[in-house]
């Protein structure tokens, strides 16, 4: 019967072969914009996390402030202040973090031979690599070795290579940073700058080393990453720990301030999925214009074949053989249409390529550009989208042939 239902639509389809391509069009536009929509949503989505895995995800930054509630007996106002105290405490308290690094930084002046600037040096220990998401480009990163020999080393941000040595090799050069005398070992590959942020001109050196430059007693911010998914209960631990270590309420943000990166990564999620709802649903109405368009096409096939439906209805046809043999058709025209619309949409996407988004406002942004892609949840999206649509808009036809009384239809002129 199915075989039966396909060849009768076809021979339909090709009764009116140009009618048929248009709304075989109208289909394939509409379900081409749904696919290309969707597809915006999910680069738009991968933009964002190409954005936040620059800086690191799963990453939080301590920062110590100045309390501004009493609490464990002192008064309102007392500087709070990291010492590697504080990076031994939260490494055996919270064994959620699974690399942790203290920090202290200082704008210095660099100098190698006759060129002089004014960059931001930052002592670390040699995790930071991937606590900050760094990635080598050439040499190597100082090591646990090097900490502990207090060696003057130093691996240096891809700007900072070219202010200094202008495209000339850099590994095993000496720069001087404040007077200290430090070997670079290691350049770094450039990461996303926006705006005034200068992250590829910062050198990085021991923080044994950093000793050298500024007093490392106490700590600029705490740097860590960690592996469980609930950030939020995290952070609330490092604030219990922290307030009972330093007598602070834990509740008082301005004693310590926590950035806690996956908040904006969340946030950016739900902006996605409700940019994703919203495409979907324009989508959805571009396509129900090309759905009206068959439904009314398929309205005028059934007044142009009353005679023949009151034909087969005296000759035995059910309503029901009537209902499918013109939702087949409708169907038919659907996918058909679906097909050549999925088509489109791979060639549009392919030669559309990178669409501009964060490269605008930043350097080496590239990675934050939209780009279309169509997974395979978006191709299914589409496919019931396309099945509703085209249900809907062959239905009505189907029915309406369906109930025609059979000898007003052999009357029908």
């Amino acid at each position: 019967m199915l075989r039966d239902l396909l060849t009768e639509a076809y021979g339909a389809m090709q009764h009116n072969r140009r009618r048929t391509a248009l709304t075989m069009l109208g289909m394939a536009w509409g379900i081409a914009t749904v696919v290309m929509l969707l597809s915006y949503g999910n680069g738009f989505g991968q933009a964002c996390a190409n954005i936040f895995a620059n800086f690191g995800t799963k990453l939080m930054i301590m920062v110590p402030g100045r309390s501004s509630m009493q609490a464990g007996g002192q008064k309102a106002g007392v500087p709070i202040r990291f010492t590697l105290d504080d990076v031994d405490t939260l490494t055996t308290n919270i064994p959620q973090i699974t690399h942790i690094t203290p920090e202290v930084s200082k704008q210095a002046n660099i100098q190698y031979e006759t060129r002089t600037f004014t960059f931001n040096v930052t002592g670390n220990y040699p995790n930071v690599l991937p606590i900050r998401a760094l990635k080598l480009e050439q040499g190597r990163f100082y090591n646990a070795e090097d900490e502990i020999q207090h060696a003057r080393v130093a691996v240096i941000g891809s700007e900072a290579k070219e202010k200094l040595f202008s495209g000339r090799n850099a590994l095993g050069e000496r720069i001087r940073i404040d007077g200290l005398s430090v070997e670079v070992v290691g350049i770094l590959g450039p990461k996303m700058q926006a705006g005034e942020d200068n992250i590829n001109r910062v050198i990085y050196v021991p923080f044994t080393t950093m000793s050298g430059v500024k007093d490392t007693h106490y700590l600029g911010s705490i740097w860590f990453n960690y592996e469980t998914p609930a950030y939020e209960d995290l952070e609330h631990t490092v604030r219990s720990v922290m307030a009972i270590a330093h007598k602070f309420n834990p509740t008082d943000r301005r004693a310590m301030m926590v950035f806690n990166l996956m908040e904006q990564v969340h946030q950016f999620e739900m902006i996605t999925i409700g940019l994703k709802i919203l495409l979907g649903f324009i989508g959805t109405l571009t396509l129900g214009i090309g759905g009206v368009g068959l439904m009314n096409i398929m309205l005028v096939s059934v007044t142009q074949r009353t005679r023949e439906i009151g034909v087969e209805k005296a000759l035995g046809a059910r309503r029901s053989h009537i209902l499918f043999q013109f939702l087949a058709e409708s169907l038919t025209i659907t996918f058909l249409g679906g097909a050549l619309g999925v088509i489109l949409a791979y060639s549009v996407s392919l030669s559309a390529g990178r669409l501009t988004l964060y490269s605008a406002m930043a350097k080496n942004a590239e990675a934050g550009d939209v780009r279309l892609i169509i997974s395979p949840s978006t191709l299914i999206v589409a496919t019931v989208i396309l099945a509703a649509v085209g249900l809907v808009s062959g239905m009505v036809p189907a029915v309406r042939a369906s109930r025609l009384d059979p000898i007003e239809a052999l009357r029908y002129e």
